[in-house]
């Protein structure tokens, strides 16, 4: 017999552990249980259709933003670079002008007259001629005067050959004209006659 505060239906599924045969339940009448589920799962999957999408837009712009950021970084460097380059190549443009000056300065000292050579003046030219010696020193400019070596074409410029029993063929006898280098570059090559 059913409890009076139940209904009969309650009563069946207390029986049986189910809703009795034949009778809807109101969750099965309309179908909204299995509608509002499947809305759900759709929406869930949308959603997650939507998200990795955005996932991976946004993994390009990172990649696109990680290969900007590279590419500046070297062109930055690039650019130090190239500066530099510039920079050690107007210096050495300046110091080439100046080795005709120190070669006049050398050949004006070498042909002094006899009754020049005692005269005060001429030490203040000689100071001239330290002054600009050691300024291009001081600039990394080394003399090449390779008398005596063997020749290199890298380092020197022969402009004839000579027969020589003191010094081995293939090797310098005379400098005519010195040369100079700046760290491994080579500002002018000396001019030499080269032992046959």
């Amino acid at each position: 017999m059913s409890n009076q505060n139940t209904t009969p239906i309650e009563d069946a599924e207390k029986a049986e552990g189910q809703p009795a045969e034949g009778i809807d339940t109101p969750e099965t009448v309309d179908g909204s249980t299995s509608e509002s589920s499947a809305e759900s799962a759709e929406s869930t999957a949308f959603m997650q259709q939507a998200l990795a999408a955005t996932q991976k837009k946004a993994d390009e712009y990172f990649q696109g933003w990680q290969r900007e950021r590279a590419d500046f970084s070297n062109y930055k460097k690039r650019a130090e670079r190239d500066l530099l380059t510039m920079r050690f190549n107007a210096k050495i443009d300046t110091l080439k002008t100046l080795l005709p000056v120190l070669d006049d300065f050398e050949r004006a000292m070498a042909s002094l007259p006899e009754d020049l050579r005692d005269h005060s003046w001429l030490e203040g030219v000689r100071g001239i001629q330290r002054k600009l010696i050691k300024t291009l020193e001081d600039e990394g400019v080394q003399a090449v005067d390779p008398t005596g070596e063997a020749f290199d074409p890298n380092l020197h410029e022969a402009i004839g050959h000579e027969s020589s029993s003191e010094i081995e063929s293939g090797h310098i006898t005379t400098t005519l004209q010195k040369g100079y280098v700046c760290g491994d570059r080579v500002l002018r090559p000396a001019l030499v006659r080269v032992a046959e």
